[in-house]
């Protein structure tokens, strides 16, 4: 089985509800996403030994052990379950929903990732690219039952740094004030989520271009609680004006996934900005890959852009890629009573141009 095969089952696996294999040379972490066990499935894998906890940093912060020796500076946090520390415990950790509404029930004592540091690592980029919460119990270095999935270490964390993509479609779609458009579908060789490019008019030599990152709640249900809808369709009016490219991305919530989208929302609601919910949940505050926007471009044979944004990582990260930028063109739309604190986090702390 190739690299990007295993790792596309092991991610369906950990979706599923079922335990995977990470090795990394002679060490090995058998995984099971902390949100989906269930006592039987948590039974099966301590066999030989109590699961630890593995939760990301971010997460670590919010219960406030990452100043212990064993986590500062890990990029997996190995915590140690105590007795009382059951199934139920265990998900009020990984999972901040009620955070507010029940407290913390620590100490959290930690151990040293050690050897197992980057299978751990490893282990929550595949949380997180199954859309779960990036948390997990773990046992290390314990016998594999014969139909479990392994994924090597080293190819789950390069996954995501050099993506391939192949044209599988294309066609004519016209859109509401964009009508002289077509539409071409990606889809990425490791079994990812499929993307699109809307080509709209005449793109010339140096098009105006737009990354897009899929919204279904402000895109297609019209949300207030974000700018997203209507960035879209601003955009779209503003390429056809002039032609250019329009780049649909699946990264749903920063790159979370919708229902972690959804929970960061129910965060929100409790007082937390979009960046410290997203924290919480044990995510970066931006998780999304725009290396698939520049891997799209070079299909169109698109090497020098005009790119619509406020997002200053977005234009440094397509010229890291190789992607000229001739100008960043602004998108600024007024907000509303629903979404002006939104607008405010995404200026004060991710630097957005408003």
């Amino acid at each position: 089985m190739n690299a990007d095969l295993a790792l596309a089952r092991a991610v369906d696996d950990l979706r599923r509800g079922l335990a995977i294999r990470v090795t990394d040379g002679d060490a090995a972490l058998h995984v099971l996403a902390a949100e989906l066990a269930q006592p039987e499935t948590l039974a099966a894998l301590e066999v030989e030994a109590r699961a630890d906890l593995l939760l990301t940093p971010e997460r670590a912060a919010t219960l406030h052990i990452t100043n212990q020796r064993a986590a500062a500076g890990a990029r997996a946090v190995f915590v140690t379950r105590m007795p009382w520390h059951d199934l139920v415990a265990s998900i009020a950790t990984a999972d901040p929903a009620d955070d507010l509404a029940v407290p913390f029930k620590g100490p959290f004592p930690t151990r040293a990732p050690g050897r197992h540091g980057r299978a751990g690592e490893a282990a929550l980029a595949l949380l997180k690219r199954a859309a779960l919460l990036p948390a997990a119990f773990v046992v290390a270095d314990c016998a594999p039952a014969p139909d479990m999935l392994v994924a090597d270490a080293a190819a789950a964390l390069a996954w995501r740094r050099a993506p391939r993509l192949r044209v599988v479609s294309r066609a004519r779609l016209p859109l509401a004030g964009a009508e002289d458009c077509q539409v071409v579908a990606f889809r990425p060789d490791d079994g990812g989520p499929e993307h699109l490019a809307l080509v709209i008019g005449a793109i010339g030599d140096v098009p105006l271009v737009r990354l897009h990152s899929a919204c279904l709640t402000g895109d297609v249900l019209g949300s207030l609680k974000c700018d997203c809808g209507f960035q879209l369709r601003a955009a779209v009016a503003a390429i056809a004006a002039e032609g250019g490219i329009l780049l649909y991305l699946q990264q749903e919530g920063r790159g979370i996934g919708l229902m972690n989208k959804l929970r960061a929302y129910a965060l929100q609601d409790q007082g937390f900005d979009t960046v410290d919910a997203n924290l919480r949940l044990g995510f970066e505050a931006e998780e999304r890959d725009f290396d698939l926007a520049s891997a799209m471009l070079c299909a169109l044979g698109v090497a020098r852009i005009r790119l619509l944004t406020n997002n200053p990582a977005k234009t440094d990260a397509m010229e890291a890629q190789g992607i000229a930028i001739a100008e960043r063109v602004p998108l600024v739309l007024p907000a509303n009573p629903h979404n002006a604190a939104y607008l405010a986090t995404k200026r004060k702390r991710q630097g957005h141009q408003l």
